[in-house]
């Protein structure tokens, strides 16, 4: 699932900032991305990543801006030697009668009467505090996560109700099916025999027959369970992730619809199968977001 999280926080080594994004992927990939001398905290990141979310790709965003705590103030400059340089340069007026004044615009071209501030070596970034930084910013992204979750189970159980209707027609109509199978073949014996009475034992056995081949009672009902399963994993507290559960459910919803769709030698049973496949298919897409 998508999610978003970040921290910030004033330190003596600067400011830093820690950003946390996920995006739908199947299994967990953590990416992190720090400046340069922070290998060293990647593990413990990591660690505090993994122990949030066990499912997408999570990237992870360290900045460190330390002007706020380098030293100097801005730009020095050595007066002794611009007091040199404008001494030099009257002389030089003076002496070969140089028209013009000695003024600010001619000192600032000479560049080495400016020089940067001595900047001090950094503190170190204390490792807790990156840790503390990346559970306050996972802790939004799981947040978000858990909003997106919600919305998910909506639609999922939108798409499990739908299954269930098409379910119902399919029960329903599977005994029909053998009824009218039953009168069919007694009017074409009828039909081919010129109206001789037809052998009911032997009908009956060909219709036992039939009803094995077309049995889909089986399927209908590890269906069923298959959809009292999924809402039990959508019901649990959140303490375990369900992705990969919901994952291998769906996949057995689609094995029992295929089997159904094959016995089906009935219209309605037909549609109705075709209409649960689009919903599982759904329903699949939907799983893959599910941590």
């Amino acid at each position: 699932m998508t999610g978003y999280g970040e921290a910030q926080r004033d330190t003596a080594a600067g400011h830093l900032r820690v950003e946390v994004k996920s995006v739908n992927h199947r299994f967990l990939n953590v990416s992190l991305k720090t400046p340069n001398g922070f290998d060293r905290f990647e593990k413990d990141l990591t660690d505090v990543i993994r122990a949030h979310v066990a499912r997408g790709h999570v990237s992870l965003y360290l900045a460190v801006d330390r002007k706020a705590v380098e030293n100097g103030g801005g730009v020095r400059v050595d007066l002794d030697k611009a007091r040199g340089y404008r001494a030099a340069l009257e002389e030089i007026q003076a002496a070969l009668d140089v028209p013009g004044p000695v003024d600010l615009a001619m000192l600032a071209r000479f560049g080495d009467l400016f020089r940067a501030p001595e900047v001090d070596a950094p503190p170190e970034v204390d490792a807790e505090v990156l840790r503390e930084m990346a559970e306050e910013a996972m802790r939004g992204l799981v947040t978000l996560r858990r909003a997106e979750g919600s919305r998910l189970r909506e639609d999922m159980e939108a798409r499990l109700a739908a299954m269930e209707a098409g379910l119902e027609v399919v029960a329903s109509r599977a005994p029909e099916r053998l009824v009218r199978e039953r009168d069919r073949l007694r009017a074409a014996i009828r039909e081919l025999s010129e109206q001789v009475e037809v052998d009911e034992d032997r009908l009956a056995r060909e219709v036992a027959y039939l009803a094995e081949r077309w049995d889909i009672n089986e399927e209908v009902v590890r269906f069923r369970a298959h959809l009292a399963a999924f809402r039990d994993a959508l019901d649990l507290d959140g303490g375990e992730p369900v992705g990969k559960r919901l994952g291998f459910l769906v996949q057995e919803m689609h094995r029992e619809v295929n089997t159904i769709g094959s016995k089906a030698n009935d219209a309605a049973i037909a549609q109705a199968s075709m209409a649960i496949k689009e919903e599982i298919e759904r329903l699949r897409e939907q799983v893959e977001n599910v941590e």
